[in-house]
């Protein structure tokens, strides 16, 4: 065992280590450069569309699966829709995905594989379309007889166009606008569906004319050729037009789902144009005889009701005869009206009588009602006198209250109020000017002044008292607060002045 162990270690020593990571780009690029380019045919199934845009999805037979992923900008170039159950060729190239130890197909064209399958796709499609309302006849509008703009979706180069033009000019011309697309191929149904949105789009009354009626036409061909017409795009943009649509797609054998959605289908482009607008010529002559069938009918009827008025004159009877008639049902319905309104006016004053008779005298009436106003007049003067008793003696009492705090009251103890020559108080001795006129009013009258001398000197501090020395025993007794005979500033009635 040592030795065989020995061996196995020897040998190991010889094999080269690699990354996880250089194992798979070691794949991957042999992959790669083994199959650059493939053709697989297989069922898809698990589709999947994330919001980044791109496409996953694994195609399968009976034995075995393989994914596969189609980038964004590949996506929208794939002209056709893909989905669960399709049988498709995809062509692209397989590479690995490291992050899974997977391998896959990096898809960058898809075809339907067989008409079968493309047929058993249109069947599925048509019934989803169906089941959502689109093909109802509830839903398809009459065509204009005559309109004055036709707008044409197909291709300019093809003879398509030419044919309708022809067909046009001959019937009855008119105004044609033409929206180029290409009608097989990638992208050839996003822009048919982006003309006919784009004729919805135009404003009536605008630089280019809003088309009455749309015409979407192609030649004939294959059912790969004619699939454009058949994907959901289109098909929902001919169901949601707003203008009426015929569809034109192939020749009378062919069907496409627009045949479906379209207001009116055509077998081909021709008879698109033929059913777009009336002949002229007939419609001239179908004007022209119906113009002398309107005269000879008019003819005959004015003298039908000729005859008739000269039958009818004949039985009426004379104007005096009906005129002497009315007069006298007019005086028999005068006399009539005269004893009615007699007998009215009879009936209405016994009616009078009769409701009067139980109604009370308006002076009774007012007697009452004055009885009663001056009952209440008497209890609203006696509970206004005592109102006003009340509000007398409070009236008396604030009045005591306001004279005895009245400054008049502080001047009839000898004080005096000094006054400006404004009638202001002066309320300190720094305000005395010499010169100034001032009034000293007594409790008996005023008197007026001049100030003389000098500003005021400042008053002596008195001397401070010496303390009286404390007793041992004895509490000291407190002194009387002097009474000050100036009234409190807030009382009522006290102006602010100098009391003298």
């Amino acid at each position: 065992m040592p030795s065989e162990l020995a061996n196995m270690e020897a040998g190991a020593g010889n094999v080269p280590i690699y990354s996880v990571s250089e194992i798979s780009q070691s794949l991957k690029r042999t992959v790669e450069e083994a199959f650059a380019h493939i053709r697989v045919r297989g069922e898809i199934s698990g589709l999947s569309r994330p919001a980044s845009g791109h496409m996953y999805l694994s195609l399968k037979d009976d034995k075995a699966v393989l994914d596969g992923v189609c980038w964004r900008g590949t996506v929208g170039r794939l002209g056709l829709t893909p989905e669960d159950g399709l049988e498709v060729i995809v062509s692209g190239r397989l590479s690995t995905y490291p992050g899974r130890s997977r391998y896959q197909i990096v898809i960058e064209s898809m075809e339907v594989a067989g008409e079968g399958a493309l047929l058993k796709l249109l069947e599925e499609r048509r019934k989803k379309l169906l089941a959502e309302g689109l093909f109802d006849e509830q839903r398809k509008r009459d065509l204009p007889f005559l309109p004055e703009v036709i707008g044409v979706v197909t291709s300019p180069t093809g003879a398509v166009i030419r044919d309708i033009l022809h067909r046009l000019r001959d019937r009855f011309p008119r105004h044609v606008l033409v929206w180029p697309v290409i009608v097989q191929g990638e992208g050839a149904a996003a822009e048919v569906a982006a003309a006919i949105d784009g004729f919805n789009r135009l404003a009536s009354g605008g630089p280019v004319p809003r088309p009455d009626l749309l015409i979407v036409a192609r030649g004939g061909g294959s059912l790969e050729d004619l699939w454009a017409f058949n994907e959901e795009v289109v098909v929902r943009a001919a169901a949601a037009s707003e203008i009426p649509l015929i569809s034109a797609v192939g020749h009378e054998t062919d069907t496409t789902l627009i045949d479906f959605a379209s207001d009116r289908r055509a077998p081909t482009p021709t008879a698109a144009a033929e059913m777009a607008v009336p002949v002229r010529a007939e419609l001239m002559a179908q004007l022209s005889d119906d113009a002398s069938r309107l005269m000879r009918a008019s003819a005959r009827i004015l003298d039908g009701a000729a005859k008739d008025v000269g039958n009818l004159a004949r039985r009426l009877p004379r104007p005096a005869q009906l005129v002497e008639e009315a007069q006298q049902r007019l005086d028999e319905r005068t006399q009539r009206l005269t004893r009615a309104k007699d007998v009215l006016l009879q009936n209405r004053k016994a009616l009078v009588e009769r409701l009067g008779a139980g109604l009370i005298s308006p002076a009774r009436q007012i007697a009452a009602k004055q009885d009663q106003f001056k009952a209440k007049v008497q209890a609203w003067s006696r509970a206004f006198g005592r109102v006003l008793e009340i509000k007398h003696a409070d009236l008396e009492r604030l009045a005591r209250v306001l004279d005895s705090v009245s400054y008049q009251r502080v001047l009839d103890r000898g004080f005096a109020l000094v006054t400006d020559g404004e009638a202001n108080p002066v309320l300190s001795a720094a305000a005395a000017e010499p010169g100034a006129d001032w009034r000293v009013h007594f409790h008996d009258g005023a008197v007026d002044t001049k100030v003389s001398g000098d500003a005021p000197s400042k008053p002596e501090k008195p001397k401070p008292r010496k303390k009286p020395r404390k007793k041992p025993q004895q509490k000291p007794q407190q002194k009387p607060q002097k009474k000050s005979a100036k009234p409190p500033d807030d009382a009522p009635g006290d102006p602010q002045g100098t009391l003298l």
